[in-house]
């Protein structure tokens, strides 16, 4: 998984996880039930039209409010392959490498559009948008968190971690 190319979607800044996946769709922590009602409240027909590998392109403080994982499990079952923004919130961070979807800090990212066609490269730390012509650097993730993304997640990683010391 060195390299993701996708259509983007774009959102705006400070898109919370309420509008991620909203709180009344919590009854469940099943991930195909999650990924029906993925950013309904910020597009009411994005969990229809996303397409497995589709990238998502926002402003600063993407996954701010509460610290739900379902937030991530939401985007990566609807097909969400990464995620491009300025800024994250904290703990959504954390919460999108521990489940294994990929994030990327790039100060400009609103500077792709929506329907593009862009492709990240995880060893060069680039993205290039494929219509534009146009390459961006985007702030390099740590060796620690690649190796989370690589193995889909935290809990991929305790259990090889834990057969290969058995």
């Amino acid at each position: 998984m060195n390299k993701i190319t996708g259509k983007v979607w774009n959102f705006g800044s400070n898109i919370d996880t309420d509008l991620i996946i909203a709180a009344r769709y919590l009854n469940s922590s099943d991930p195909h039930h999650l990924a029906k009602f993925v950013m309904e409240d910020a597009d009411p027909d994005f969990a229809k039209k996303v397409q497995p590998g589709d990238i998502i392109v926002a402003g600063e403080n993407f996954g701010c409010g509460s610290s739900r994982e379902h937030a991530p499990i939401a985007l990566k079952a609807a097909g969400v392959a990464a995620v491009v923004a300025p800024s994250f919130a904290r703990i959504f961070y954390r919460n999108a490498f521990n489940m294994g979807l990929p994030i990327f800090e790039l100060p400009n990212a609103l500077e792709i559009k929506e329907g593009e066609l862009i492709s990240i490269d995880l060893d060069k730390g680039t993205i290039d948008n494929i219509d534009t012509d146009t390459s961006f650097n985007f702030t390099p993730i740590p060796p620690f968190m690649q190796e989370l993304l690589a193995d889909g997640g935290l809990m991929n990683y305790a259990k090889k971690e834990a057969h290969g010391k058995l």
